[in-house]
């Protein structure tokens, strides 16, 4: 979809709905670090991964959409600020941190080459099947925090869910990946839902303009305006409703007609024009809070040390600082990430677990060397890249 045919059709996304179906904002129970913990368990339970095939990036090619519907959002917004129309809180914050917005899609996708998502496993079932195993765990580490995350609950949640799925190397260096991914698509889906309230104040705002107008200078002409208006029939969302009251009710008794013609609409379905207001600044305070949240999650993300976090929660790490000679928690950070990188390689290639493969070398240097110096081979190293690399790949 083109930027120039997203604003031709304005209303090609069904302003009925507050959000595009199946894409509500990121929005599941509130979890504290314990209970992220459970969680981490109960979706290491649920999820079935298996190796990627090479296909299309999905995630680069949704990052590219959501940055049109962002941008596409802010236009509208920016368009409504000239006419002098206000704009939501969380629509307020999307224009003042659109230059973040699109500086975090940049680096999103510098850090997303096409070839990139195919080395990390995906999964067959489930919402998001097809996608990244790592991408599905960001979407609830995000969920649960309504688009908040900090460091501790989320190393616990990666730990609690490795214990019993333990993810691959790869995955671990895409969690800042996927994460700022993750954020930028509930930025999409407020935006998607701050879009569709703007374009139904507007239809809400033409119709009072035009109720106001006849009313002045033509009373009796009120019910022709109401009429046309009842043969519209536009929605009525709560964004609709509230601003048609907040625009008609301190006119008086004069403009009661089409509210009346409103609350009787809406009690077919149970509903009144009250509840309606009250939904409108309920979903206004939500999406708020959301977008507030994302901005702040995104400036996090270029703020955290994330060497220290990949090996904090690395079960090939963990493993290897049992080294039998105790060398490699001495070692440079670049020289441990190279030995996790010889893991990695010969993992894939063999199609073992990197951890079950961390775990074999770490018992191949607890037996005896022969006439090998002790201090050598018991080392991880002799065998990762020294001497006795081919008795690994034997």
């Amino acid at each position: 979809m083109r930027l120039a045919s997203f604003w031709r059709s304005p209303r090609t996304i069904n302003p009925a709905l507050p959000y595009a179906a199946g894409e509500e904002p990121l929005r599941a129970e509130l979890l504290n670090a314990e209970q992220m913990e459970e969680r981490g368990r109960e979706l290491s339970r649920e999820h079935q991964a298996r190796p990627s095939r090479p296909t299309a990036n999905p995630l680069l090619q949704r990052l590219g959409e959501n940055a049109i519907v962002i941008r596409g959002c802010c236009k509208l917004l920016a368009d409504a600020i000239k006419e002098n129309h206000k704009v939501t809180p969380a629509g307020e914050w999307l224009l003042d941190n659109l230059y973040l917005i699109d500086e975090q899609i940049r680096t999103a996708r510098r850090h997303l080459p096409r070839r990139y998502s195919r080395q990390l496993p995906v999964l067959d079932k489930g919402p998001s099947a097809g996608l990244p195993r790592v991408y599905d765990i960001a979407l609830k580490a995000i969920s649960h925090g309504d688009g908040r995350f900090d460091e501790d609950s989320l190393r616990r949640f990666v730990n609690a869910y490795q214990e019993k799925a333990p993810v691959t190397l790869g995955e671990l260096w895409a969690i800042p990946i996927v994460l700022r991914l993750a954020l930028i698509e509930n930025l999409r889906r407020v935006a998607y839902s701050v879009r569709s309230d703007r374009i139904d104040r507007d239809i809400a705002i033409g119709w009072a303009d035009a109720m106001i107008d006849v009313a002045r200078r033509e009373p009796t002409g009120l019910i022709l305006v109401a009429a046309d208006m009842a043969r519209e029939r536009p929605a009525l969302t709560s964004s609709f409703v509230s601003e048609l009251a907040r625009r008609l009710q301190p006119l008086g008794e004069a403009l009661s007609l089409p509210m009346t013609w409103i609350d009787q609409r809406l009690a077919e379905s149970g509903l009144t024009s009250d509840q309606l207001v009250q939904r409108a600044q309920h979903e206004q305070a939500a999406d708020q809070v959301s977008v507030s949240n994302c901005i702040g999650s995104l400036r996090l993300l270029d703020a955290l040390d994330w060497k220290s976090f990949v090996e904090s929660v690395s079960t090939v790490e963990r493993t290897f600082r049992e080294d039998p000679a105790g060398v490699y928690p001495n070692m440079s950070f670049a020289t441990r990430d190279m030995y996790r990188h010889v893991v990695e390689r010969i993992a894939r290639e063999a199609g073992l677990a990197e951890d079950a493969l961390a775990a074999m070398v770490v018992e191949m240097a607890r037996e005896p060397a022969g006439d090998q110096p002790a201090t050598l081979s018991r080392h991880v190293g002799y065998f990762l890249i020294g001497d006795a690399h081919a008795r690994l790949r034997e």
